[in-house]
C-alpha cells in the first residue's frame, strides 16, 4: 500500500506521514527542491521532488499510491504578494486533484481549514453545517482556503473519491515554521506576549489531527467534510495553561480591540510600503473578533476520532520548541 502526502515537510503533513509508517504504509511526498526536509529525517520515505505547478512531478508521485492526502498550503497571515497564496492554494489544489483523478487514486483527503466554515463568533460552536459565504472570509489566507474547497468540491462531479477534512488549530511538536499559533507559544515562552485580546480557539493535537486525516480516509463518506477539532478554550485560558506548564506569568493585561485594529491597519499600510511583514496582521486581529469555536462531533462518531488533551499537546510543544532553540 503506497501513500502521497503533500505538504509533508511541514506541521501536519509530517504527522500524517509518520501516522501512516506506524500503520504499514509506503509513503511517497512531494518535496520542493532545496526545501526544509528536518520534520522527515529519519523517516523511510520516498521523496518526490516538484512543486503543485509541476503537472509531471504530480504525475510521478501519484503513480501506483492507491491514497492521496493534499496538505500543502500556503499558511500565513500575511503576504507581500497575495497572488503567490492563491495560485499555490487554489490553482495546487485543481492541479493535484486533476493528476489524482488521472492516476484513478481510490481515495483522496483534502486538508481544508475550519477557518472556511461558518462561525457564530459569540462562543457557539460552528459545524460542518452553519452557513457560510466568501463574503464571510477575513484575509487572503481564509479566502484562498474557501476557493481552494470549493475547487475541491468540484471534482466530486468528475467522479473522484474525496473526503474533505477541516483541521481547526493543532498543537504539538515539530511545528518547524512555526505556524501563526505556534509563533504564539514561542512569543510567550520569550516572554514577548505583555498583552492579548479576548478571544478563543478550538486545539487538537497535531498527532490526533493526522490520525484524523488517516481516519476519514478509512471511513469517510465521499463528499462529505468533518471538523478535526477538540478542546474551545479562551485565549486567557490558553496562556493559563501555558504558565501552569512552563511556570512564567501569563498576561494579565486584556487589550481592547478597536485600538489595535486601528494599529493594525498602519502596520498593514507601512508593510505594504516596506514589503515587510507586519508586527500586528491585520488579518489575525480580525479573526480574533471572533470566538473560533467549533463542535468536532461528526468526526468523533463518524470516523472515531479520538479527543488527546490538549494540556499534553501544549506540554510536548514547549518541549520541543525550547529543545530546538526557538525559546529559552
Amino acid at each position: 500500500m503506497r501513500a502521497f502526502v503533500t505538504g509533508a515537510t511541514g506541521f501536519i503533513g509530517a504527522s500524517i506521514v509518520r501516522e501512516l509508517l506506524k500503520d504499514g504504509w509506503q509513503v511517497r511526498v512531494l518535496a520542493r527542491p532545496g526545501s526544509d526536509r528536518s520534520n522527515l529525517a529519519g523517516l523511510d520515505v520516498e521523496t518526490c521532488e516538484g512543486d503543485l505547478s509541476d503537472q509531471a512531478a504530480l504525475a510521478r508521485g501519484l503513480a501506483g499510491c492507491r491514497s492521496l492526502y493534499h496538505a500543502a498550503a500556503d499558511y500565513r497571515l500575511w503576504t507581500k504578494d497575495p497572488a503567490s497564496m492563491y495560485e499555490v492554494n487554489v490553482g495546487g489544489t485543481r492541479n493535484i486533484l486533476s493528476a489524482a483523478l488521472q492516476a484513478g487514486v481510490e481515495k483522496v483527503v483534502y486538508t481544508s481549514s475550519v477557518g472556511t466554515l461558518g462561525n457564530p463568533g459569540n462562543g457557539t460552536p460552528g459545524n460542518e453545517k452553519t452557513p457560510v459565504g466568501f463574503g464571510d472570509m477575513v484575509g487572503d489566507y481564509k479566502k484562498s482556503k474557501f476557493l481552494a474547497e470549493r475547487e475541491a468540491e468540484s471534482f466530486l462531479s468528475r467522479g473522484l473519491p474525496l473526503v474533505i477534512v477541516n483541521p481547526s488549530t493543532p498543537v504539538g511538536p515539530m511545528d518547524i515554521k512555526p505556524t501563526p499559533t505556534g509563533k504564539i507559544i514561542v512569543d510567550f515562552l520569550n516572554r514577548k506576549m505583555p498583552a492579548y485580546l479576548d478571544t478563543g480557539l478550538n486545539l487538537i493535537d497535531v498527532e490526533t489531527c493526522a490520525r484524523g486525516h488517516i481516519l476519514a480516509a478509512q471511513k469517510g463518506k465521499i463528499g462529505e467534510k468533518y471538523i478535526l477539532g477538540n478542546e474551545n478554550l479562551t485565549l486567557a485560558k490558553i496562556f493559563a495553561l501555558l504558565s501552569e506548564i512552563t511556570g512564567l506569568s501569563a498576561p494579565k493585561v486584556r487589550l481592547p480591540y478597536y485600538p489595535i485594529l486601528m494599529a493594525a491597519y498602519v502596520n498593514e499600510g507601512i508593510s505594504k510600503l516596506t514589503g515587510k511583514e507586519p508586527l500586528i496582521p491585520l488579518a489575525g486581529v480580525q479573526m480574533a473578533r471572533k470566538f473560533m469555536y467549533f463542535d468536532p462531533g461528526k468526526a468523533v462518531t463518524e470516523l472515531g476520532l479520538p479527543l488527546t488533551p490538549v494540556r499534553g499537546s501544549l506540554e510536548r510543544a514547549v518541549d520541543w520548541f525550547r529543545s530546538h532553540g526557538y525559546a529559552r
